[in-house]
């Protein structure tokens, strides 16, 4: 059997194909309008996802999949909460992908979640962690936001690790506190970053899809 550390993140690696080196999740248009322009700001842009926004809501709804002996009414809930129509697209498309290939590899039954949902139930089968799972999600999260800043901005690679070692403290904070919740703390105060989703979906030209 497969070692629950290594297959966790055999799951959250940039070679799992889930594509999502292709989402921005509407970073692409922030730094359009120049709200992200520098190291600075791309830590506090992801900062604030990852402890009032978007990923903080991922990991509720992480959490609330892995407890849930249904994961249906989660999900349902997920696509409820998608603040626009490509963020939804998102976490449609790559919570698909993961879900053939967890049952291709892992004959897990599972199809056509959402994304963290998949994750959580994905998780939940494998007996992997919750406590493992909640912090190296968070951490591929902001991985892949930093790494698209690095295709849309000038940032070195040097700049863009310091940028992710520095969100470490966020990550594990958010990621202890998703750990106790139900659905029912399911929230999310980042308006700029929910507008900026929604006003990519007409940003041309562009890179990502979201």
């Amino acid at each position: 059997m497969s070692d629950p550390a290594l297959t966790l993140m055999q799951w959250l690696s940039p070679a799992f194909p889930v594509g999502a080196f292709a989402y921005s999740h509407g970073l692409e248009q922030a730094i359009a309008d120049g709200q992200v322009h520098d190291a600075d700001t791309l830590h506090d842009w992801i900062e604030t996802l990852i402890t009032d926004g978007s990923a903080r809501a991922d990991a509720i709804l992480l959490t609330a999949a892995y407890t849930a002996k249904d994961p249906a009414n989660v999900d349902a809930t997920a696509r409820a909460f998608a603040a626009g129509a490509e963020r939804l697209r998102e976490s449609d498309l790559q919570g698909a992908a993961f879900c053939d290939t967890a049952r291709a590899v892992w004959n897990i039954e599972i199809t056509k979640l959402t994304y963290p949902v998949a994750v959580g139930t994905a998780a939940r089968a494998m007996d992997v962690p919750l406590a493992q799972t909640l912090p190296l999600y968070l951490h591929a999260f902001a991985s892949n936001l930093t790494s698209a800043a690095q295709r849309l901005m000038p940032l070195g690679q040097t700049a863009a690790q310091q940028v992710l070692a520095r969100l470490g403290g966020a990550i594990n904070i958010t990621a202890t506190m998703a750990a106790s919740t139900t659905l029912d703390d399911l929230s999310a105060a980042s308006f700029a970053a929910d507008i900026a989703a929604m006003r990519h979906e007409t940003l041309q030209p562009r890179i990502f899809r979201t």
